[in-house]
């Protein structure tokens, strides 16, 4: 059996399960839909997650929000891809609760990892209009989590439909961070990560494609170019023109180099492209291609464009409900500052 058949095959699988799991998200109106139960009215969903959830508490809530990431984005593109990674690290520890945002000694925003997380502004500029026209009201782990799905759209992204109700976390510890995923793992750890969030390998490839936009430190990529594994060498599977380019790009450790040489402002197939031209600028990237379980999904992307957009959008839906906490918690609140836990002293 061909390879170009088998990719063929791999296409026409992910399409009938992806639209199959999708069904429920289909022909949704203003009228509440949970993701647990569909057929409950809308008296009953005081603990889920559902699309109606602010209908009336705050019915311009969405439009707030996509005015602003607008207006950010507009200002610096870049501020896309930050959003999109901050929400990663935050549903990465503890679930999609906020906890990211949490500024105080010993959070998660202090952790090594995250060091580099950029949004918090955007953010902070999204909860304090919203708190002046809906106040305590909007979780701030709500905000981040459809401040990440307009920021993807804003650069040619796809649209996903975010339900509401996430409660803020109260807790954020940042050696707990520390295990989030930084580009230097091998594949069996990122599954492995990936499966104990409850994903699969073939949503770890294309979450992955986040990477279309973006950038890093050259300092996090410096050893694959002079150092590999300790070989005073640079990693042989990166291109050799594209490794006279990083060369010659990341001479200073703090320069910032793109994860997407050829469209890095667009939101589309271009990184899976890069990587079977051994132009993987972090080395988990290029592992993708040469690893057996992760290759097929690679292949299938770049032979059909549409289906990067249409698996992202579906996987993403599933990572933005990662463990979340509801009005069933009591570990959770309505944040009236994304920055800190509320004060019940007085």
């Amino acid at each position: 059996m061909s390879n170009s058949y088998l990719q063929l095959l791999l296409v026409l699988v992910i399409y009938i399960i992806s639209a199959i799991s999708a069904q429920p998200h289909e022909n949704y109106d203003d009228s509440v839909f949970t993701l647990q139960v569909p057929t409950l009215e809308e008296t009953n969903l005081d603990n889920l997650l559902s699309f109606g959830y602010y209908h009336k508490s705050c019915p311009q809530f969405e439009s707030i929000l996509q005015n602003k990431v607008k207006e950010w984005i507009k200002k610096d593109y870049t501020l896309a891809a930050s959003l999109l990674r901050l929400h990663f690290h935050d549903c990465s520890v503890r679930g999609c609760d906020g906890s990211i945002l949490l500024k105080h000694e010993g959070s998660e925003r202090t952790a090594l990892p995250s060091k580099t997380l950029r949004g918090y502004e955007v953010i902070d500029d999204i909860k304090a209009e919203i708190e002046r026209q809906c106040p305590k009201t909007v979780s701030c782990a709500d905000i981040l989590t459809t401040a990440a799905r307009d920021a993807t759209v804003e650069l040619g992204g796809p649209y996903w439909p975010v339900p509401y109700g996430r409660k803020d976390g109260k807790v954020s510890v940042d050696k707990e961070a520390e295990l989030v995923p930084i580009g230097h793992e091998n594949i069996t750890s990122l599954i492995e990560y990936f499966q104990s969030k409850g994903l699969t390998v073939l949503d770890l490839v294309v979450l992955s494609g986040a990477h279309t936009i973006g950038r890093t430190t050259c300092g996090s990529i410096q050893y694959r170019l002079y150092n590999y594994r300790g070989t005073g060498k640079p990693d042989p599977t990166i291109d050799p023109k594209y490794l006279n380019y990083l060369k010659r790009k990341c001479r200073w450790a703090s320069e910032y180099v793109y994860l997407d040489a050829i469209t890095p402002k667009t939101f589309d197939r271009e990184y899976y492209l890069n990587l079977k031209k051994n132009m993987g600028l972090l080395s988990t990237d290029q592992l993708l291609y040469s690893d057996s379980r992760t290759s097929p999904f690679v292949s299938a992307f770049t032979t059909t464009p549409s289906l990067f957009q249409h698996q992202f959008a579906f996987s993403m839906s599933k990572f933005g409900v990662i463990d979340v906490l509801t009005d069933q918690d009591e570990d959770g609140e309505i944040r009236t500052n994304c920055n800190f836990v509320n004060d019940y002293s007085y």
